[in-house]
């Protein structure tokens, strides 16, 4: 077998485009008669919709749509739990949550039309920290409570060994806090989504997303198929004789992303943008101002980590128990993902006779969180690495013998109590201090990530 590109620079398919300037996206697509797309958000943190009367918009000129909560087939979806409204219902969970949408000849109208719907919404305590989110008398975020349940409890567990035991064993306890916290992704492009009626009754969505098979599954369920389809929404598509969209009724184009790192795996603009078509019959584009980007687009969740190791005076690490909280904002989204990914690696790269790691996803009333570059792994990496300094500043061993001591190898168990078979992180260290001219000491040069000895 021949690879004709291995070792080899090969041009980047679309880097010209971006160079000069060339490069299309989303925003850029232009089809005569498309509307623009606005949406009416929750002026407030927490509350119940007492009033919601768009008439006066509808018959603002140049208004061709107005949608709520009601207009939607299936108001719920979510990638593992659908807890989340395309528009908001009967409560308000965070500020700038959609409540309505309108579409008209031009973004002036759609925004002036915004003006003229009636909305009041009583006003309810918001809890914006999780640990105040999490005592027993705080405000319910949720009905169900602030803590997303994993089978019977509060937390994903992960242990392995007798974490008590390790303890006793202990010459030392050291124990700290890590905070990660929130950041926005600030794409080049903003959301955006243009949603087009086509003539074969399909509906063509043109995405920013950076994971588009992630959504079709939602935008299949939100637009009819799911299991809330009704006959009400069928006989509104006046241009789709089946009455619903399936997979081959969506025909869903990726462009140049423009930015994601991770901010783009959420449907943002593309749900709203296909009912306004479906509901018009016109080509629809919702483009998220800059503003609106930064408020209400999905941030990185922030983290509280806290640390608990149980050392012993030649460095070695006897226990290890981690308790994280995992801030998710109003809705789950990819936190029930999250929250098991962060789990497993979060003890880190080493051997661990004794670990317990729990984590927690809490609810507050702040946007939806979502993925970012090295989702859940990051913060834990980062904790994780501080903590093994602060250990051997407290022992006084060199950060780099500290790591060698703790280094995992062929044939031990990480804390999910796999078995690991290939293994070089001793060598891949020994290289890093080779590379730095970092000295060690010739008993860790000549180690290796052979199995130990029992």
């Amino acid at each position: 077998m021949t690879f004709k590109s291995i070792g080899k620079s090969k041009p980047r398919y679309n880097g010209l485009d971006h160079v000069t300037g060339q490069a299309q996206y989303v925003d850029d697509i232009f089809i005569p008669g498309t509307l623009a797309v606005k949406a009416l958000r929750s002026p407030v943190h927490k509350g119940i919709i007492r009033k919601l009367d768009t008439s006066r918009a509808e018959k603002f000129p140049g208004v061709k749509g107005v949608i709520t909560a009601a207009d939607v087939p299936c108001n719920t979806y979510g990638y593992l739990t659908l807890d989340q409204a395309v528009l908001a219902d009967k409560a308000v969970r965070y500020m700038g949550e959609p409540i309505a949408a309108v579409a008209a000849d031009n973004l002036e109208a759609a925004n002036e039309a915004l003006d003229l719907i009636t909305l009041e919404i009583e006003q309810e305590t918001p809890v914006f920290d999780p640990l105040e989110a999490m005592k027993p008398d705080a405000p319910k975020v949720r009905p169900e409570g602030n803590v997303l349940m994993v089978g019977n409890r509060p937390y994903r567990l992960v242990f392995n060994g007798d974490i008590e035991k390790g303890f006793a064993q202990a010459d030392e306890i050291i124990e700290n806090t890590f905070f990660f916290p929130s950041q926005e992704h600030a794409p080049i492009e903003t959301q955006v989504s243009l949603a087009v009626p086509e003539k074969d009754s399909r509906l063509t969505i043109y995405t920013v997303t950076q994971g588009m098979y992630f959504l079709l599954r939602q935008l299949q369920r939100i637009l009819g198929q799911g299991d809330d389809l009704t006959n009400r929404w069928s006989e509104r598509m006046q241009y789709a004789s089946r009455g619903h969209l399936g997979f081959c009724d969506i025909k869903y184009v990726g462009g140049n992303v423009g930015g994601a790192f991770g901010g783009k795996t959420e449907l943002h603009a593309d749900a709203i943008a296909a009912l306004m078509a479906l509901k018009t019959g016109r080509p629809c584009k919702w483009r998220w101002t800059r503003e609106e980007e930064m408020l209400y687009s999905a941030r990185h969740s922030p983290w509280r980590m806290t640390f608990k190791d149980g050392v012993t005076k030649d460095g070695r690490i006897v226990a290890r128990k981690v308790f994280s909280i995992h801030d998710a904002g109003a809705y789950t989204g990819l936190s029930s993902y999250v929250v098991d990914k962060h789990a497993f690696y979060v003890a880190g790269p080493y051997y661990l006779p004794n670990v317990e790691v729990k984590c927690a996803v809490v609810y507050t009333n702040k946007v939806p969180t979502g993925a970012i570059r090295g989702f859940g792994v990051t913060p834990g990496t980062y904790a994780c690495e501080i903590q093994m300094n602060m250990i051997a500043e407290k022992l006084r061993i060199d950060p780099w013998e500290i790591r060698f001591i703790n280094a995992i190898r062929n044939g031990d168990q990480l804390a999910t109590r796999t078995k690991l078979e290939s293994v070089y992180l001793i060598e891949t260290m020994q290289k890093l201090a080779e590379a730095l001219n970092h000295p060690i000491d010739k008993k860790y040069a000549s180690l290796t990530s052979a199995p130990r000895e029992a």
